[in-house]
């Protein structure tokens, strides 16, 4: 069943109390950025390097609980951002792993399907990154910014521009009154560090079978140096996912031994799991008069093509871009200027949505005929390389 959130009464069509623009306003700040995870740090090092006065707000930090077991794939596209921003080659040695291939298989004999950059002549099919070494690294170069001025969550902030990126449930969302469509999916990923006894290879694996969807990405951020470190994503029904969480480290291994049929080798768990519910959400509006919303607060997809992060990190190089082409007369929270961002980014946002929904859907139905069909057709692409080549291309890209 979908949920929609509903907007703050007095606040459905237009901005909070302190948008309010005119061509004679003058603000403090030109944008503040609300949030400084990942993506809020990559738009606020951005727009400074544009010239623009950036005030960064973020809740102060609370000591982890529990490690970060984070690991994001990210394209070409979010790899060419932080270059540009010199983040990228200041990342610690081992917190970025090369995919040079990808192998998929379904649940059937036979139903499988690779992909290489050697295939797509690149030099690699993505990255994976060690969220918290990532985010360590843009916060150092946000520390040395001197456009960007980083304050309480708390704090208010006068800004021609409030860019919201402050998660799933983003509060700015429902103080503009954007609103919100969550479809959930009643499944929940399960997420782990794991050390093999074979050697990844930049080979990342992922396994579609009725109802679970099982992910093994190289991770060398989890072993240094030895080149056998995974992060797992598994995606599960809640219930299965819980029993999973709960299982002792050994009941768990075997479980994963079984799933892989144990063509990685031996997988031990290398600390703890973590588990997050699923949806696919997506916000009624992602931009207004002196507001716009990005990552998680403007949608959110299912992770099975590893594309979240990078829709985000796409968010930011649009609104960025569309900010630098805007005319001189206008400024950045013009709700013209905005409505560009929300054009640029609707057709990548619902394209991905409808890629992951769908392929969510076609490989968690366990009726005869659609498991056929599907192992079929992970067969025919297999044996159809320009169809293989066009679609890795699309998630290079997107």
């Amino acid at each position: 069943m979908n949920r929609r959130e509903r907007p703050q009464a007095g606040q459905a069509g237009r901005p909070p109390r302190g948008y309010e623009q005119s061509g004679k306003a003058t603000f403090a700040h030109d944008v503040a950025v609300h949030g400084a995870g990942i993506v809020g740090r990559t738009l606020a090092l951005e727009l400074a390097a544009q010239g623009l006065e950036v005030a960064l707000l973020a809740p102060a930090a609370a000591a982890a609980s529990r490690p970060d077991l984070r690991a994001y794939a990210l394209n070409a596209a979010s790899l060419t951002l932080l270059q540009r921003l010199r983040v990228w080659d200041q990342l610690p040695a081992g917190a970025a792993t090369p995919v040079l291939e990808m192998r998929i298989r379904g649940d059937a004999p036979g139903s499988t399907l690779g992909f290489s950059a050697w295939q797509q002549r690149v030099e690699q099919l993505a990255h994976i990154v060690d969220a918290a070494a990532l985010e360590a690294t843009l916060a150092d170069a946000v520390r040395y910014a001197p456009r960007v001025h980083p304050l309480a969550a708390e704090a208010r902030v006068e800004a021609a521009l409030h860019a919201w990126c402050d998660g799933r449930h983003s509060r700015g969302r429902a103080q503009v009154g954007a609103g919100f469509v969550a479809h959930p999916y009643g499944h929940t990923a399960v997420a782990a560090r794991l050390v093999g006894t074979e050697p990844h290879a930049g080979v990342a694996h992922q396994w579609f079978r009725a109802p679970d969807v099982l992910a093994l990405l190289p991770c060398d951020a989890v072993a240094p140096g030895c080149g056998c470190g995974w992060g797992l994503v598994w995606s599960l029904p809640q219930a299965r996912a819980q029993a999973l969480l709960d299982a002792e480290p050994a009941a768990f291994e075997a479980e994963l031994a079984a799933a892989t049929g144990g063509e990685l080798g031996a997988l031990a768990l290398a600390g703890a799991r973590a588990g997050w519910p699923l949806q696919l959400g997506r916000a009624e509006r992602v931009a207004g008069p002196g507001w716009a919303l990005l990552g998680d607060a403007a949608h959110v997809v299912h992770p099975l093509a590893g594309q979240g992060l990078n829709l985000g990190l796409g968010d930011v190089a649009a609104l960025a871009r569309v900010l630098a082409g805007r005319e001189a007369w206008r400024a950045p929270g013009d709700e013209r200027v905005l409505a560009r961002y929300a054009r640029e980014r609707a057709a990548p946002v619902a394209d991905m949505a409808w890629v992951t929904d769908g392929l969510l859907h076609l490989f968690a139905a366990e009726l005869p005929g659609v498991r056929a069909l599907r192992n079929r057709g992970l067969a025919l692409v297999e044996r159809l390389p320009p169809l293989k080549r066009w679609l890795a291309a699309r998630a290079l890209a997107a």
